[in-house]
C-alpha cells in the first residue's frame, strides 16, 4: 500500500497545484496531522489507511511509522506545526504507552486534538484513561479508518 500511494503522491500534488492550492510557492493543505503508532507496537495498518484517506482528503500527514516514542511524536509536532496528533495501537500495552503519551503532551504544553484508535482501544479506555491527563485540548477515539476525514474535517471546521 505504501509504494502505491508513493506513486500517486506526485500525481495528486500536481492536481492540487493546477487547482490553484499554490500559496507563496507552497502547497495549502486542510490542515496537518502527525500519525504514530506507539513505542512498543508494530501493528500500522490502520493508521496507514488513515493517512492515504487524510492526504486524499487534502491533508498533510506526517506519518512518523511504527515503535515511535512519545519524544520523537512530540517534535515532530512542534517540527511540522501540527494541527492534529494521531495515535494507533493494536496490542494491549499500547494502551498505557497512550496514557503516557497524552501526560507528556500535557507537560510539553501540546495544545491540540488528539486522536486515539486502534483494535485494542476503545471509547471508555480514552475516556477514563487517556482523556484524564490531556487537559490541554480535546482527546477523541476515532472507531475506524473511515471515520478519520470527517473527525479531522469537524476538528478543524471548530
Amino acid at each position: 500500500m505504501k509504494r502505491a500511494v508513493s506513486y500517486l503522491t506526485p500525481f495528486m500534488e500536481k492536481e492540487r497545484i493546477e487547482a490553484g492550492g499554490i500559496d507563496s510557492g507552497e502547497i495549502r493543505y486542510n490542515g496537518v496531522v502527525v500519525l504514530a503508532t506507539v513505542k512498543g507496537d508494530v501493528h500500522d495498518i490502520g493508521k496507514n489507511i488513515v493517512g492515504v484517506v487524510l492526504g486524499c482528503n487534502n491533508y498533510k500527514v506526517i506519518d512518523l511509522g511504527v515503535m515511535q516514542s512519545c519524544k520523537a511524536i512530540i517534535e515532530a509536532i512542534k517540527l511540522h506545526k501540527a494541527d492534529i496528533v494521531g495515535l494507533s495501537g493494536l496490542i494491549t500495552p499500547s494502551l498505557d504507552e497512550m496514557v503516557f503519551n497524552a501526560k507528556e503532551f500535557t507537560k510539553n504544553g501540546i495544545n491540540i486534538p488528539l486522536l486515539i484508535g486502534g483494535a485494542t482501544t476503545s471509547k471508555m479506555h480514552t475516556a477514563v484513561r487517556i482523556e484524564q491527563h490531556y487537559k490541554n485540548n480535546s482527546t477523541i477515539y476515532v472507531t475506524d479508518a473511515s471515520r478519520a476525514v470527517v473527525v479531522v474535517k469537524d476538528l478543524m471546521d471548530a
